[in-house]
């Protein structure tokens, strides 16, 4: 085969890309564009309080730290210190600070306003969603809005954040009360009708349920907080202090299958924090690396273990839920939800807690949703995803973590070739890279993708 008949298509600087998505991954991208002199861009979000904060940013608390230090926040590979210098001039905290989620919410989209404002009209936002991506005659394409309005581009580049989570199994929600169960945990009303007898059952153990507990706490909810899932894991703490990794240079033998190992034997010598962080830069080609048989394993049986030591706590955070712990409000089990049943204004939860056979009953008044993000395309019910499903535009990654793209994040059609009129960027691409949820990752993503279409592969450091 030719191999030219593979590479990725160069955009013009008289090209028009559209982005899809107007939060971090997509905003970010846009900026990086214009830095490079890149292609015209119009930056699509359906709502405008999500523009370049998303809903990780947008529907925070004040209470709600990052849980990166922000000497490594910057939004720009280029430039690591480019936060701490916006804390610094704002007097909001230094490189060793985890400030709130609301405040580097702020700096995102001060960063994005000033590339608007810089951009002579090459970079426009347009409020609304896309319901559609359709080929035109010769490379072109079509987005057609929600309303009606149709846009004529290059390029889409897709960054549709992470799927809402999936209906965890043993409820129905349609089942209960109204208002008993809760599809979003940053609701603004979440503690809303609550008393002090009553009971929160949280689904889901990760950094969805701190996040959900903290915000019933600064609602004001006095009443008892459980949590549950499959193994009862919860999110690790930071130290405070902490000396910075400096990464392995190679990738651990073995790949993911010994990965295990190595970090017990580098934890014996250096402790679990950083035999964790010293992977990071090494993570996505221990990913690459593996068989699809390989990665399917450390999802079912690593994961978990995974997420809770590589993704921690600030140690403020990590305070108030220990503090909620001891004070009995907060209760974390394993186990699994049976069912749910209505019962006047609450319903019954029968759960059974990890190696019981018997289950415990629990009368809720609420029932949150925390098992975090998902994405599998098939069972989305976003009007773009199926439009791009049903034609063929996109395809699932093998393992269902989002959509399946090649090196250059181009899209994999269903009939397994990329398509150079259709990128994706973010989250969704987890099933190529992994890591790609934290901001050090998305940034250098965006960074490299706006480089190639603005045909700029030689300008800055790679990585950086």
């Amino acid at each position: 085969m030719d191999d030219r008949a593979t590479m990725p298509r160069i955009a013009g600087p008289e090209d028009h890309v559209v982005v899809v998505g107007g939060g971090f991954s997509g905003a970010l991208f846009a900026v990086n564009l214009m830095r490079h002199e890149g292609p015209r861009v119009t930056l699509i979000e359906r709502r405008d309080r999500q523009l370049a904060r998303g809903v990780a940013y947008s529907a925070a608390h004040p209470d709600h730290l990052l849980n990166v230090r922000a000497g490594n926040m910057s939004a720009l590979p280029d430039d690591p210190g480019h936060f701490v210098r916006w804390l610094d001039a704002h007097g909001l905290g230094d490189r060793t600070t985890f400030v709130p989620r609301t405040t580097y919410g702020a700096y995102l989209r001060e960063l994005l306003d000033a590339a608007i404002a810089e951009s002579d009209g090459r970079l426009t936002h347009v409020e609304g969603e896309v319901c559609a991506i359709d080929p035109v005659a010769g490379d072109g394409i079509t987005l057609t809005m929600a309303d009606g309005r149709t846009i004529a581009a290059d390029t889409a580049v897709l960054a549709l954040g992470n799927l809402p989570p999936h209906t965890p199994p043993g409820l129905k929600p349609e089942a209960l009360p109204a208002g008993v169960y809760c599809a979003d945990p940053w609701a603004a009303d979440l503690a809303e009708g609550l008393g002090t007898d009553d009971t929160v059952v949280l689904v889901g153990t990760g950094l969805t349920a701190i996040d959900a507990a903290l915000l019933l706490d600064a609602q004001g909810f006095e009443g008892h907080i459980l949590a549950t899932s499959r193994r009862g894991l919860s999110p690790r703490r930071h130290v405070d202090g902490a000396p910075a990794h400096r990464g392995v240079a190679d990738k651990p033998q073995g790949g993911l299958t010994d990965l295990v190992r190595h970090v017990r034997a580098r934890a014996a010598v250096e402790g679990w924090r950083c035999a964790v962080d010293e992977l990071r830069p090494v993570t996505q080609m221990l990913w690459a690396a593996a068989s699809q048989e390989v990665r399917g394993r450390f999802l079912r049986h690593l994961r978990p273990y995974w997420d809770v030591h590589r993704h921690r706590l600030a140690p403020r955070v990590a305070e108030r839920v220990e503090a909620l712990v001891e004070s009995g409000r907060l209760t974390v089990a394993a186990g699994k939800i049976v069912s749910a049943q209505a019962d006047g204004t609450h319903a019954v939860l029968r759960w059974r807690p990890r190696g019981e056979t018997v289950p415990v009953v629990t009368r809720a008044a609420r029932i949150v949703n925390c098992t975090g993000p998902q994405g599998d395309l098939l069972r989305s019910e976003e009007p773009l995803v199926k439009h791009l499903l049903a034609a063929g535009a996109i395809r699932p990654d093998p393992l269902r973590l989002g959509v399946d793209v090649d090196a250059q994040s181009r899209a994999i059609r269903a009939d397994g070739t990329p398509d150079d009129r259709i990128h994706c960027i973010g989250p969704m691409t987890r099933g190529g890279l992994w890591e790609v949820v934290a901001v050090p990752d998305i940034r250098v993503q965006s960074w490299d993708l706006a480089r190639r279409l603005s045909n700029a592969q030689w300008v800055g450091g790679e990585g950086l």
